[in-house]
């Protein structure tokens, strides 16, 4: 399983997101540009000491993540407030690719065409949205547990 976040603009969630990822040993991928420095000191708090644990791979643009996604033959499952298809509702693979949006602004409309699945997380019809660090735990969660991927030997 692996996490993949598009264009991040908020260091906290970033450095939180990748946290999860470590202590979940889920790879992660920062599709940038980014709306942050990873120097920031509010990445690195929220990260502390972890971030040194992720796997993280960096790419410079969409365009150089699909040239790797081709490579490694991994579906994309696109996270997205406009998708009809809960996440509850889908059968995930260990192969597959979690992908997030800006905060601000979402996914672009080329994001959106790439991806093999659309998905969201049903919340109240009155409330606008999750937070993303909320939403991706959320998810890799459901798809850690619908494929018997968590980390043996860990609490429950």
């Amino acid at each position: 399983m692996q996490i993949a976040l598009f264009q991040p603009d908020i260091p906290q969630n970033t450095g939180t997101i990748l946290r999860l990822c470590a202590c979940l040993d889920v790879s992660a991928h920062i599709i940038e540009p980014a709306g942050f420095d990873t120097s920031d000191r509010n990445f690195r708090r929220a990260g502390m000491d972890y971030l040194d644990h992720v796997r993280l791979k960096r790419h410079d643009s969409w365009s150089k993540f699909e040239e790797w996604r081709a490579e490694a033959a991994c579906r994309l499952v696109l996270f997205t407030t406009k998708a009809a298809k809960s996440y509850l509702d889908f059968e995930y693979m260990a192969s597959d690719v979690l992908l997030f949006g800006r905060e601000s602004a979402g996914v672009t409309d080329a994001v959106v065409a790439a991806a093999d699945a659309r998905l969201l997380i049903p919340i109240k019809p009155t409330m606008r949205s999750l937070n993303v660090a909320v939403t991706v735990a959320m998810a890799v969660g459901e798809a850690l547990r619908q494929t018997g991927s968590a980390i043996a030997g860990s609490a429950t």
